[in-house]
C-alpha cells in the first residue's frame, strides 16, 4: 500500500493551492481519508477528514471555511483544496486513511500514511 501526497509548493499569501493524495494498493473509496500537516518546531495536526463515503468531513478550526475535500474515485485521490492561505499554513502536509471508522482527528486511528508535501506560504 503507497499513499503518494503531492501539490506542495510556494505561494503567496491569500493565493489557493491544491494538494492531491493517490492510493496504490487500496480502494481508497472504501478508506476515510485525513490530512495532517506539521510546521517546524511543532508537533503533527489534524487538518481535515473525509469518512469513507465521502459524505462527512471534517476541518480544524483554523482552516474551516478555507480548506474543502474531495475524492475522485475513479482516479483513487483524494484533493485537499487550499484557498486564502496564511503563513501560518506553511507546513509539511501528510494524507492518511483509514479502513476501519474512527475519530478523524486522532492519528492513531490511521492505518497508512503518506510521505508528505511542502507547502510553504509567503508573507
Amino acid at each position: 500500500v503507497q499513499l503518494q501526497a503531492s501539490g506542495g509548493g510556494l505561494v503567496q499569501a491569500g493565493g489557493p493551492l491544491r494538494l492531491s493524495c493517490t492510493a496504490s494498493g487500496i480502494t481508497f473509496s472504501n478508506y476515510g481519508v485525513g490530512w495532517f500537516r506539521q510546521a517546524p518546531g511543532k508537533e503533527r495536526e489534524f487538518v481535515a477528514g473525509m469518512n469513507w463515503s465521502g459524505y462527512n468531513t471534517w476541518f480544524a478550526d483554523s482552516v474551516a471555511g478555507r480548506f474543502t475535500m474531495s475524492r475522485a474515485n475513479a482516479e483513487n485521490t483524494v484533493f485537499l483544496q487550499m484557498s486564502t492561505l496564511k503563513p501560518e499554513d506553511t507546513a509539511v502536509y501528510y494524507c492518511a486513511a483509514q479502513k476501519y471508522y474512527g475519530d478523524v482527528r486522532a492519528e492513531t486511528t490511521y492505518d497508512y500514511w503518506g510521505q508528505g508535501t511542502q507547502v510553504t506560504v509567503s508573507s
